[in-house]
């Protein structure tokens, strides 16, 4: 089934030696090719920060994790913060969680995007394909397989994640003018924790779960993190609020999902996160499975405990 258009880290690391060379496409866009060593700054963990992927705005840089353990090339996960679609950053310390990846072999990008004071929907789309372009395109200097590539993503990263794992071939979502226009935006596994996909809903779900209005105004207000992601109070601008919505895109050959979320979240209702799951196996049977956090807040220490944890590296050994 072909897809339809919808209208509408780590301390700083001092990298020696390192040179950029900008490639011109067919296209005319310049793709550019780091070749760089790497310095082992942090025992088992090759890292370097800061790195461009695009250059139309600041906040279009990534940093790149590497293990040192498993084989060559690696499969690579791109980590996509959360915050509300206006806060947050790439930045991972080191003991941060996402992490663990690398002790399993797994590559970790993690990538900053243009907030929503900076930019509109699907600003923050064009930015997350463009960041995954940018990884194929300069995956063999890194020693990462480009053919194995998944994504993981909490709150709003959660929502972007699910985003780039539906919406493969959708003109409307991607500006090839970022660079690297001809590489896939395709990605093979996605773990979305807590991400809002139908924001629309949200309010009266979150009411259902006896939750108080979020924010004391609740998501549909002009002042909610997706009113400001969309730029106007969403009840106002439903085609641009179908068009962030991930269940729309979906069809068969999308990405594999592993969807966590906690049942005592009062930012984003779990209902969001079955009601993605179900579109998800109504269209591919068997390709999410669904976790739903007993007594689990909106983030909180669950999150971060070794066998939560564990069941996303679990997932991306699996898949990629």
């Amino acid at each position: 089934m072909t897809k339809r258009f919808l209208s509408l880290s780590m301390a700083a690391v001092v990298v020696a030696g390192m040179a950029a060379c900008s490639d011109q496409t067919a296209t005319g866009v310049a793709t550019e090719r780091i070749e760089a060593p790497l310095l082992d700054v942090t025992p088992g963990i090759l890292a370097v920060t800061n790195v461009p992927y695009a250059t139309r705005s600041a906040s279009q840089k990534l940093d790149i994790h590497l293990p040192t353990t498993g084989a060559k090339p690696y499969p690579v996960v791109l980590w996509i913060h959360g915050g509300g679609w206006s806060s947050g950053d790439k930045q991972l310390s080191p003991t941060n969680a996402v992490l663990t990846l690398l002790t399993k072999g797994i590559a970790v990008v993690s990538i900053n995007y243009r907030l929503s004071g900076e930019a509109k929907w699907p600003a923050q789309m064009h930015d997350v394909k463009a960041a995954l372009r940018w990884v194929r395109a300069n995956a063999a200097a890194y020693n990462l397989d480009a053919n194995r590539v998944g994504a993981w993503g909490l709150s709003a990263g959660g929502h972007l994640a699910a985003m780039l794992g539906t919406t493969d071939g959708i003109a409307s979502l991607t500006d090839l003018s970022l660079g690297n226009p001809t590489m896939s935006e395709k990605v093979k596994a996605v773990a979305d924790w807590f991400g809002p996909v139908a924001f629309l809903s949200m309010d009266a779900q979150l009411a259902l779960n006896g939750c108080p209005l979020f924010g004391g105004t609740g998501h549909s207000s002009a002042q909610s993190p997706e009113s400001k992601l969309v730029g106007a109070p969403i009840p106002t601008v439903p085609n641009i609020v179908q068009s962030a919505n991930p269940r729309a895109y979906v069809t068969a050959g999308d990405a594999k999902f592993l969807i966590m979320h906690g049942t005592k979240d009062c930012t984003v209702p779990y209902q969001q996160s079955q009601a993605m799951a179900a579109r998800l196996n109504a269209v591919m049977p068997g390709s999410a499975a669904l976790q739903l956090l007993q007594g689990e807040a909106h983030g909180g220490p669950g999150w971060t405990s070794a066998p939560t944890v564990g069941v996303v590296t679990t997932f991306f050994k699996n898949t990629l």
